[in-house]
């Protein structure tokens, strides 16, 4: 017995210095091939933007193609899983949501994986907020006055959303909520029909997506009132925040960044995040997203999971205390 003790003490440090060994030369090497980053959701969404943007670069900085892959349906799981369930060899990534990560655990009863145990987090990439516009026939200018008109027609007041558990519908809970107004969600498959009835004057609100906002707003076709990041926003420097409207805390962006499958290697994953911070700090990348409304972050691993995990009960409690439930 004392010898097979020690025939597998020395197996298992021998095991050791070889997964060294290939850690090392994995990161020398890597990546050797394509990459694949998958995307849980349809093309032209800001997921895929900012995917297709940061994919062009990492494939010239790798000298090997990036290839991006929309794995699209319930919310995002399916792709997540896919990414979940791949080899940790750095060969297969997800651009990842906040919904994906610290929403959906809470607002599906099943999921097939685990995205704090599932996945490696590399780098949050960027954020960006919504903004909260109302009809030009709502009489209201202020966020303050908008709780006023709410209060004095409780549930008649409508807000839209692209769908049930998206920050836009999670954002209209939380100001319900937290303002402690009657209002009702009216949920669409995306957030192109949310406008066109907004415009129509058949919703009261919206926490909208602040990219194809900002012109309507400019051109005069609806009101904005507020953003919904912890601070004010470049894009849009002029509109005060919810917190700065009288609501403490109330945030609610859309965050976007790279994960790996759990396991992979650490001398791949900070070659990853290397890698993506390289890319996201360059000029015209910058300018390019900041076109679309994201502001770029660029974090370590630590601070990626950091975000994760404090954002996560904010949002379960919103789903608990609404009754939120998606169906998988």
């Amino acid at each position: 017995m004392k010898v097979i003790t020690k025939a597998a003490t020395i197996l298992i440090a021998a095991l050791a210095i070889i997964s060294t060994i290939n850690t090392t030369l994995a990161q020398g090497t890597y990546p050797d091939r394509p990459v694949h980053i998958v995307l849980g959701y349809p093309p032209a969404g800001p997921v895929d933007i900012l995917t297709r943007i940061m994919s062009d670069k990492l494939a010239a900085i790798w000298g090997q193609p990036a290839v991006v892959e929309n794995v699209s349906g319930a919310a995002g799981n399916i792709g997540g899983d896919r990414v979940a369930k791949a080899a940790p060899d750095g060969y297969t990534l997800l651009m990842a949501t906040n919904a994906q990560l610290a929403v959906n655990p809470s607002l599906y009863k099943k999921m097939t994986y685990d995205p704090a145990k599932d996945l490696a987090p590399i780098s949050l990439a960027v954020y960006s907020p919504n903004i909260l516009v109302v009809p030009n026939d709502v009489p209201a200018k202020t966020v303050a006055e908008l709780v006023a008109y709410a209060r004095a027609n409780p549930g008649k007041l409508t807000f839209g959303s692209a769908g049930v558990g998206t920050t836009q519908h999670l954002a209209g809970e939380l100001f319900k909520s937290m303002a402690k107004i009657d209002i009702q969600h009216v949920p669409y498959r995306g957030g192109a029909p949310v406008i066109t009835d907004l415009l129509g004057g058949r919703l009261t609100m919206f926490f909208g997506a602040i990219s194809p906002l900002i012109p309507l707003v400019r051109e005069g076709k609806v009101r904005a009132l507020a953003v919904t990041s912890a601070e004010r926003f470049a894009a849009v420097p002029d509109l005060p925040t919810m917190i700065e409207a009288g609501y403490p805390g109330f945030v609610s962006v859309l965050s976007i960044g790279l994960m790996a499958p759990a396991g992979t290697p650490p001398a791949i994953i900070e070659k990853l995040h290397q890698d993506a911070v390289k890319v996201l700090a360059m000029p015209d990348v910058r300018h390019k997203l900041s076109t679309v409304g994201m502001e770029v972050i660029g974090d370590s691993p630590a601070e990626f999971a950091a975000a994760i995990k404090a954002e996560t009960p904010q949002w379960a409690k919103v789903i608990k205390d609404a009754g939120i439930a998606a169906s998988n």
